[in-house]
Order: structure tokens, then C-alpha cells, then sequence
């Protein structure tokens, strides 16, 4: 009767990790996390600079970090200390967490790009490797 127990609660544990997994084998800590690194390009032009998004203050809130060199692309952005994400995956920079600098949808790919001022066209592109001095 013991094996039958332990059975069933096997069984029920296989279920359940399987139920959470998704019915698959892979472990949800195997999936990419989001990129915190960003490139920023203004119109295509080859001048970039680096952005991090840092820690989360509160919901949609996290803290923002701009090289001192992007007001080459958009005078007043190196003040943005604020990302917030919208609810329809708009992100906008701000220095006080409510007025945006910049605001950016969500472009093709692994991106936003600006649409809040009309110019310069900023694009905002995930990346891993890119040094916060660029």
C-alpha cells in the first residue's frame, strides 16, 4: 500500500511540473530575461549611446540610467532618472517620474522607437554587450 502512496504522489508531482512547465521540459529559468542594456540612435545616424533601465520603483516605475554623451542626440535626455513602461508597452523618460523627456512605442524587433518629440527619431535597441561609457 506504501508503494501505491508513493506512486500517486509521484504521478501527482510529475503533473504538477509538468502543469507549470507548461507541459514542457523547460524550465522557466532557462528563458531569456529582458535586456536592461540599450543602444540609443538618433534618425540612423551612427552616434549612439548607452541607456540601462535599473531597478523597479513600483508598478511600471524603474529607475533609468543615460549616458551623459545622449544630449548629443537629445538635448535633456542625460536628465531622464525614470522609465515608465504604460500599460499598451509605451515607455517614457522622465526626470521627476511624471513629465516625459521622450516617449517611445514599441518598434519590430527587440525595441522602441520615439515618437514624443517629433524630432529627433530616436530608436531605443536592447543589447548585452554595449559598455554604459559608449
Amino acid at each position: 500500500m506504501k508503494t501505491l502512496s508513493a506512486l500517486i504522489a509521484a504521478a501527482a508531482l510529475f503533473g504538477g511540473i509538468q502543469l507549470f512547465h507548461g507541459g514542457t521540459w523547460e524550465s522557466a529559468a532557462n528563458e531569456p530575461a529582458p535586456s536592461n542594456t540599450y543602444r540609443l540612435v538618433a534618425n540612423g545616424d551612427e552616434a549612439a549611446c548607452a541607456v540601462s533601465r535599473g531597478a523597479e520603483i513600483s508598478d511600471g516605475l524603474s529607475l533609468v540610467t543615460v549616458a551623459p554623451t545622449c544630449h548629443r542626440l537629445l538635448p535633456g535626455i542625460e536628465q531622464a532618472k525614470f522609465w515608465r513602461e504604460q500599460t499598451d508597452g509605451s515607455v517614457a523618460f522622465s526626470a521627476n517620474g511624471i513629465d516625459p523627456i521622450v516617449t517611445f512605442s514599441i518598434a519590430d524587433g527587440n525595441g522602441y522607437e520615439s515618437y514624443a518629440p517629433a524630432t529627433p527619431l530616436l530608436s531605443l535597441a536592447a543589447t548585452g554587450d554595449l559598455k554604459s561609457e559608449d
